[in-house]
């Protein structure tokens, strides 16, 4: 593996992130066709995952792909699909000499098998060029394939005293305009946007993307069991234009569910847990079985409890403002019962920390998992 391969390796993850928060549920994939030390050839996964990145990459390269090598984020895909086919047959057909991959697909249909057929076919393949980077950023796919639920980004906006709220429960806003942008270019990056009951009542929220020229948007998610956010509500008014889909409890009143339907709603009903609240993990869940791989939850303090001390947080991004409310004010993160430091490393290390206008963006990540793709 030389210099050359990690440098266009790395062009091909960079065209790969265009991708991120609109191409679920497939992996936002990049590649770059290289002949002759010059590059013939680049593409992405495109909205809503079709057409994959290498039908995207030959079809700029045309026949200078002939005798090229590839360079693409993910093993080329082994399966046939109604929409298209297996990007390990394209890129033999097109002549391809030589292919590297930075990591395998975790797909069952692939993996393995589309370097296997390109192997068979005379292609040479090399495989795990950049492959940490690689990971990072199809890490919402891969969890979604191997532990049922989509990555989480838990994002906070808080005052330098960890408050999100006045003690009158007043929040907007906390943090300045540069600030809030940056918040929307976060939530285009992932695949769904999600809230509790509580802030969807209280702070009658948009959850949309603005201002960026971005589209398509992320679906809008509210955990609420019973139901209790109104149709009249900016999501229920907006929800045959962008979606919102709601977590709910078994018992959640059959009025609200015809008149959340009515609005164009998706419905997804899940288990409830001991406070009679939607489960965390069953809603996760459920909306990887939908198809989302990358989730960002912004609040409130219960819903960050509850998915903190469920182990389901796979990066936080904190906004701080140079403002303080006092202990009366409200909490960023909910009580979640911790008597005692746990032994062993703290669960998130420090990513970075960036002024951004009057604020500080501070992000951590797992240890040992993503850092959800930034």
């Amino acid at each position: 593996m030389t210099e050359d391969d990690r440098r266009h390796m790395a062009l091909a993850l960079a065209l790969g992130r265009r991708g991120l928060g609109a191409v679920w549920p497939n992996p936002a994939v990049g590649a770059v066709i290289v002949a002759g030390g010059r590059i013939v050839g680049r593409g992405w996964t495109q909205p809503g995952g079709r057409p994959h990145a290498e039908a995207v990459a030959l079809a700029r390269a045309g026949d200078a792909a002939r005798g090229a090598t590839a360079y693409v984020t993910l093993e080329p895909c082994a399966h046939v699909s109604a929409r298209g086919p297996a990007c390990s047959d394209s890129l033999i057909a097109a002549g391809i000499a030589r292919v590297v991959s930075a990591m395998e697909d975790p797909d069952l249909r692939s993996a393995g098998q589309g370097h296997a057929r390109l192997h068979a076919a005379g292609v040479a393949v090399t495989t795990s060029c950049l492959a940490q980077e690689a990971a990072q950023d199809h890490a919402g796919f891969a969890l979604r394939i191997t532990a049922g639920r989509p990555l989480v980004t838990l994002k906070l906006a808080t005052t330098l005293d960890g408050r999100i709220a006045t003690a009158t429960g007043a929040s907007r806003w906390i943090t300045g305009p540069q600030a809030r942008r940056d918040v929307h270019a976060l939530r285009a990056r992932h695949d769904g946007v999600m809230v509790g009951a509580g802030t969807a009542r209280a702070d009658d929220p948009d959850l949309t993307v603005r201002d960026l020229g971005i589209a398509p948007q992320p679906v809008r998610v509210v955990l609420d069991s019973r139901l209790t956010t109104s149709p009249d509500s900016r999501l229920g008014r907006t929800a045959r234009a962008i979606p919102v889909w709601l977590c709910h409890g078994p018992s959640a009143p059959f009025a609200a569910r015809q008149a959340w339907s009515a609005s164009g709603a998706r419905l997804i009903e899940v288990a409830v847990d001991v406070a009679g609240r939607a489960d965390t993990s069953a809603a996760l869940g459920a909306l990887a079985a939908a198809g989302l791989t990358r989730i960002l939850c912004e609040g409130g303090a219960g819903i960050a409890a509850a998915l903190l001390d469920a182990d389901l947080v796979d990066a936080v991004h904190i906004y701080t403002a140079g403002r303080a409310f006092g202990g009366d004010g409200l909490a960023a993160i909910g009580p979640m019962g911790v008597t005692a430091i746990p032994p062993g490393p703290p669960r998130f290390r420090l990513l970075d920390v960036t002024p951004i206008g009057d604020d500080t963006r501070t992000r951590w990540v797992r240890h040992h998992g993503a850092d959800g793709g930034t």
